[in-house]
């Protein structure tokens, strides 16, 4: 899909492009590209000139090629965009290439963005560039605002967490964990903890961007200052994903402390029910010896004494257990 965006008024506005002719007829400053197909290529080679590099969205690129300048003075930046679902939360990786020097736009120049899949910081600008007037004045406007909502979309996924966390420490802490519950909760918190750590590589790669953008010295005075304080909102992140992780552990732990009260309990019974019955079974083998001077082999009342002795030897110990308070 080809998404194409113009300023005008001072918004954002996204252009229908059916052809080569229509795309000819924009001056855009931000071209975007969701999966693209083979003519969409074409398009774009055609008419700016800019050929998509077969491996731009490549997982397996090497870290210290994501991020480099051309000799024509194009910028390639490689960054990963974070998708929340409860379902399958994962990153997205994102080529971006700005064309500072284009023939059309040579004050603004234009970005480029590839990317297989639609992400939500990408609706978040469009939205928000439609509404408010201003927002944007040229192609670095859009990558520096991109990542912005990057970082607050970071920190929205990290107060979702903050809220899931609070009502599943309610249910441990509460106390009687049940064996389910306990798996309910353990399952819980290992996808909290995922996205967690998630959510921290993404903060580390989008302030990697935004450092290299602040190196390159491309940025206006006032973008570099608009850089800066997305770099300061990155690490205020820093110190939650941190407390989160700390709370995550804490409630491993306390689950895992009452599935092994749980568990103790068991051991318990089998504990108190093995001691209690050795003295009966003390008694009945002695009795199955039969020796001539044993009391049954004379004495017609000689069994029911052993079942008796039997009874008691088993009452007893029990009895003794319940006073303690071991059977409770």
């Amino acid at each position: 899909m080809l998404n194409v965006f113009t300023l005008a008024n001072g918004r954002l506005f996204q252009e229908d492009i059916a052809s080569l002719d229509d795309l000819a007829r924009c001056k855009p400053i931000w071209v975007d590209l969701e999966a693209p197909t083979p003519l969409e290529r074409r398009w774009v080679k055609q008419h700016f000139g800019l050929s998509i590099p077969e491996d731009a969205m490549d997982e397996d690129i090497e870290e210290s090629a994501r991020f480099f300048e051309e000799d024509n003075g194009e910028l390639h930046i490689r960054s990963d965009f974070l998708i929340d679902e409860a379902e399958d939360p994962r990153t997205v990786r994102v080529a971006f290439i700005l064309n500072q020097h284009n023939a059309e736009l040579k004050s603004q120049g234009v970005l480029f963005s590839i990317h297989d899949e639609d992400l939500p910081v990408f609706r978040l600008l469009r939205m928000r560039a439609r509404r408010m007037p201003g927002l944007i004045e040229n192609a670095k406007d859009v990558l520096l605002l991109l990542f912005d909502a990057d970082a607050e979309y970071s920190a929205d996924t990290l107060e979702n967490i903050y809220d899931d966390l609070e009502r599943v420490s309610q249910k441990v802490l509460a106390g009687n964990v049940s064996d389910t519950l306990a798996g309910e909760v353990l399952a819980a918190i290992a996808r909290h903890e995922d996205m967690s750590g998630r959510i921290r590589r993404n903060v580390m790669d989008t302030r990697r961007a935004v450092s290299f953008m602040m190196r390159c010295r491309m940025l206006s005075a006032e973008q570099f200052e608009d850089a800066r304080q997305i770099l300061r909102d990155l690490d205020s992140l820093d110190s939650h994903t941190a407390f989160l992780f700390d709370k995550i552990n804490f409630l491993m732990d306390t689950t895992v402390g009452f599935i092994n009260i749980n568990q103790n309990k068991i051991i318990k019974i089998f504990s108190v029910a093995s001691v209690s019955l050795l003295p009966p079974t003390l008694v009945a083998s002695s009795y199955g010896m039969n020796f001539e001077f044993m009391p049954e082999l004379t004495w017609r009342l000689g069994y029911p004494m052993a079942i008796v002795m039997m009874i008691l030897a088993a009452v007893i110990p029990m009895a003794y257990f319940y006073k303690r308070g071991w059977l409770r």
